[in-house]
């Protein structure tokens, strides 16, 4: 997307160059998530010359201006937008003239006269400024780019209407000053994305690429140089149409398969838009898929990572059953607490390895009882030990099987082809819902559907309680990872059919999975009918209280 801050910032300045002089003549849309605005020297409100286009594709996966030669309007199909903007009648004059005056006077007012263009403090926003205090604001954030019409302070239209929590905007309010000194480098623990959230995915390969390239290790002082190298890029940039994961990226670094420079800002936007919208399906499909294989491929290179730490940890500790034994043996030198309970904490000889131990105990049960406890977890240690060892082979096979798939991919030239291989390997699978439906409308909630069960997975906090407490009925099923942070999972009921076994547990692996014990061998999930779930006032985002549960053990599992 070429609607990076550091992109705008540059933009603005040229942008402002080119309304100079210009009025705010027409607004329409042709297209359900693509408006057109014409600045022009008008001579009345439908007699202009010069003009100058923008045309804004604001949908949730891809968001952009282009500012083209000309614009075609439909004789049908399209809709005239913002017409408060551009009518220049006062409202004290609606008053005054009687109202076929007043129309007239309207149809021949040349519309408003842009004062300036601005961009706003580390944020995705572009502003165009226009007399009597109305602003236009494009908002570029995530999957919900919008237009907005401001007279002072205040949102007085949208383009997207569904986007109703817009209303609520305060144009005062966009600036998002932070401080980005070495100072406060420091005091985020050398953490420069909290300084820098505007970045992006680009800037942040672009950087992680130059710390890669030295030869030694760096400390703070080295990265926060780079750091300010790639600023300096930034503010003074050469614009790069590049391709980038598989797709037409534009760049204010020099990274991924460059393809064009550029020096102008509105030639490098217009550029990209057409080569992004450019892309046929079969590329598009193609790029998805690519892009899919190697965040598949990533993420069993961290998994193998993660489970080769825990067998070296578990080589290196003393098991469960030692602990046990170290225990049993060193029962009179267990301090006794009230009524023969232990202390949460004891110091004794690992006879092992001839060195102290530190074990943790149980204080409600007996040192004894507390002995059987490490007995009972040793019978699941060897479980554990394989089950490592499993995954370890199991994720090396598969990235030996993404790297074949990728190799194949690259090689299809037809979009048949490409959708008879993804078929046939199932590439797409058991995957969640990416947040955007067919008609490009905004998934509230991952969802999966397995033996025409539904299974709704909530995305943060306040989503977890926006599905709990307004989208899920008391005979529904509740899930979520015992003890952690982690997202609420509703299987949907269906009238007179129990929950399958295999359904439950799909949706307990997606609950350990979308939690804070992702990595875990095996993780406690709580199961349990959604009307024993309560939120009393005062709880935090997300939190609730479980009257009646029960528990299932699972593999974490996207």
């Amino acid at each position: 997307m070429h609607t990076n801050y550091y992109f705008l910032r540059q933009l603005a300045p040229a942008l402002d160059l080119q309304l100079a002089g210009l009025r705010f003549v027409e607004c329409f849309s042709q297209d359900r998530d693509e408006v057109v605005l014409v600045f022009a020297q008008a001579k009345g409100r439908l007699n202009y010359y010069k003009p100058f286009y923008i045309k804004a594709t604001l949908r949730p996966d891809f968001s952009g201006l282009l500012f083209p030669e000309r614009v075609q309007r439909a004789r049908t199909n399209s809709i005239d937008l913002f017409e408060e903007v551009i009518n220049p009648v006062r409202a004290h004059e609606q008053d005054q003239l009687a109202s076929n005056v007043a129309e007239e006077v309207t149809a021949n007012r040349p519309g408003r006269a842009v004062v300036g263009v601005r961009f706003f403090l580390n944020e995705r926003c572009l502003a165009i400024l226009l007399e009597d205090q109305y602003t236009l604001l494009f908002k570029f954030f995530g999957n919900r780019p919008n237009l907005l019409a401001f007279h002072g302070n205040a949102v007085i239209e949208l383009f997207n209407q569904k986007l109703a929590s817009d209303q609520q905007l305060v144009l005062d309010a966009f600036d998002r000053p932070i401080d980005q000194s070495w100072e406060a480098f420091v005091q985020a623990g050398f953490e420069y994305r909290k300084l820098f959230p505007t970045f992006g995915r680009v800037v942040n390969e672009w950087i992680s690429q130059q710390k890669a390239g030295l030869e030694e290790k760096i400390g703070p002082h080295e990265e926060w140089e780079i750091i300010q190298q790639t600023l300096q890029r930034l503010e003074q940039p050469r614009y790069y149409l590049t391709r980038l994961d598989h797709r037409p990226t534009l760049s204010l670094v020099p990274i991924g398969d460059i393809q064009r420079e550029f020096d102008d800002s509105i030639e490098a936007a217009n550029r990209f838009f057409i080569s992004y919208n450019g892309l046929n399906v079969f590329e598009r499909e193609k790029g998805d898929l690519l892009r899919l294989l190697e965040k598949r491929r990533k993420r069993a290179e961290s998994l193998i990572e993660v489970n080769l730490q825990r067998m070296i940890d578990r080589e290196e500790g003393a098991s469960h059953e030692e602990i046990g034994h170290i225990l049993m043996a060193n029962l009179h030198d267990i301090p006794k607490g009230p009524g023969a309970k232990s202390p949460e904490t004891v110091t004794l000889v690992d006879f092992y390895r001839d060195q102290p131990i530190t074990i943790r105990l149980k204080p409600d049960l007996s040192p004894q009882k507390n002995a059987e406890n490490y007995y009972r977890k040793a019978k699941n240690e060897k479980l554990e030990a394989d089950y490592l060892t499993a995954q370890v082979t199991a994720r090396e096979e598969e990235i030996i099987r993404l790297d074949q798939q990728k190799a194949d991919l690259e090689a299809i030239q037809t979009l048949k082809e490409l959708r008879r291989y993804t078929k046939q390997h199932n590439l797409l699978g058991d995957q969640p819902g990416k947040g955007i439906n067919e008609d490009g409308t905004i998934q509230l909630f991952k969802e999966v559907t397995v033996d025409n069960f539904r299974i709704l997975i909530g995305r943060n906090a306040r989503n977890n309680d926006l599905l709990t407490q307004k989208y899920a009925y008391k005979d529904d099923l509740w899930l979520h990872a015992r003890d952690v942070a982690g997202s609420h999972v509703i299987i949907k009921h269906q009238a007179g059919k129990p929950f399958p076994k295999n359904v439950i547990e799909r949706a307990a692996e997606l609950a350990a999975w979308y939690s804070k014990r992702r990595t875990d061998s095996l993780c406690p999930v709580i199961v349990t009918p959604k009307k024993f779930v309560r939120k009393p006032k005062g709880l935090a985002e997300g939190q609730v209280i479980v009257e009646k549960e029960s528990s299932i053990l699972v593999v974490p599992k996207e």
